[in-house]
């Protein structure tokens, strides 16, 4: 059989996600600005604005993303057997990602619920346990782009890198606060090897002080980046909300990119979709300036619609907000 080649080949979870999007005056819920609680009457009937049902996972959003966007990217992941599962094949068919690796093992689909309440969200996650015994047969690729797992993440971390080391492919990295907490000595091997880093400030902080900070400060960022540098990665990306990103290159100088301004509708996915537009604006030899603007860009328009992939744009899109 010969071998199908990828731009990309995304490695972590898919998920169905369910949203709730309540009316922001709706009557029977409030929030509690000083416990920062969404708070219900127990036992009441609460009504909903709208509900939507999609897929997500942070390394199946990036492969949507990056399909859009002209590159040429398939999702490495384990599904369930049950009948969310056909949702997520054929959502995957629809966005014209070959499913060579995408895993169907007996059990349920990882499930969602995100309940969107005045321009934000509160998650309920249930993960479902799976062995992620990956297997990278028959393919190649130019980049892995390795995200979250759930449990038992650190044999299939492993498996992806020693396949991008064969490969000698290049790594995107995006860890999340599970992996940051669990497995440094996992991570760190990784990071030795990682050619872009894609981090949240607090994501940042957790890597190397296991602890998170209010400070935002352009210098504190960039002094973050200095430091992880020294763990191997060559290029750092930093996203900090409202105060918008920074990037470090292979050479040590510093960039900032302020946010695009938008309507705000539902933050899921935001980080994701700013990691899909910079890994694909690299793919098309631009700038690190203007593959911050493509990842800024993208962010502001999934946040402009609820969930994770439905405001990701297309090339011929990006294109036209770039101008």
């Amino acid at each position: 059989m010969d071998n199908r080649h990828y731009n990309v080949i995304t490695v972590g979870e898919s998920t169905i996600d369910a949203y709730m999007t309540l009316a922001h005056a709706n009557a029977d819920a409030h929030l509690d600005r000083e416990s920062g609680g969404l708070c219900f009457r127990f036992g009441e009937k609460i009504d909903v604005k709208r509900y939507e049902f999609t897929i997500g996972g942070n390394a199946t959003n990036v492969a949507v993303g990056l399909s859009r966007l002209g590159i040429k990217a398939t999702l490495c992941a384990e599904i369930g057997d049950d009948e969310f599962s056909l949702k997520i094949r054929n959502c995957l068919a629809n966005e014209h990602i070959e499913r060579v690796l995408v895993q169907q093992v007996k059990g349920q689909s990882n499930f969602s619920v995100i309940v969107n309440f005045k321009g934000d969200r509160t998650l309920f996650v249930e993960d479902v346990s799976r062995k992620h015994d990956f297997h990278f047969d028959n393919v190649t690729t130019d980049f892995v782009y390795l995200t979250s797992l759930a449990d038992d993440w650190r044999k299939p971390y492993q498996q992806a890198l020693a396949f991008a080391l064969r490969q000698k492919a290049k790594i995107a990295f995006n860890p999340n606060s599970r992996q940051l907490r669990e497995g440094k000595e996992v991570v760190h091997n990784v990071l030795r090897h990682t050619t872009m880093l894609f981090l949240n400030k607090e994501e940042a902080e957790l890597l190397l002080h296991d602890a998170e900070t209010q400070k935002h400060e352009e210098a504190y960022v960039k002094e973050l980046m200095m430091h992880i540098r020294q763990l191997g990665p060559e290029v750092i990306v930093v996203t900090d909300g409202k105060k918008g990103s920074y990037a470090l290159d292979d050479t040590g100088k510093f960039y900032h990119q302020g946010i695009h301004e938008g309507e705000i509708v539902e933050r899921t996915g935001a980080g994701d979709a700013y990691a899909t537009g910079f890994l694909a604006a690299s793919f098309f030899d631009l700038s690190i300036p203007q593959a911050m603007d493509w990842g800024s860009w993208n962010a502001v328009s999934v946040v402009s619609k609820v969930g994770a992939q439905a405001g990701l744009l297309t090339k011929e899109q990006m294109e036209e907000r770039i101008g």
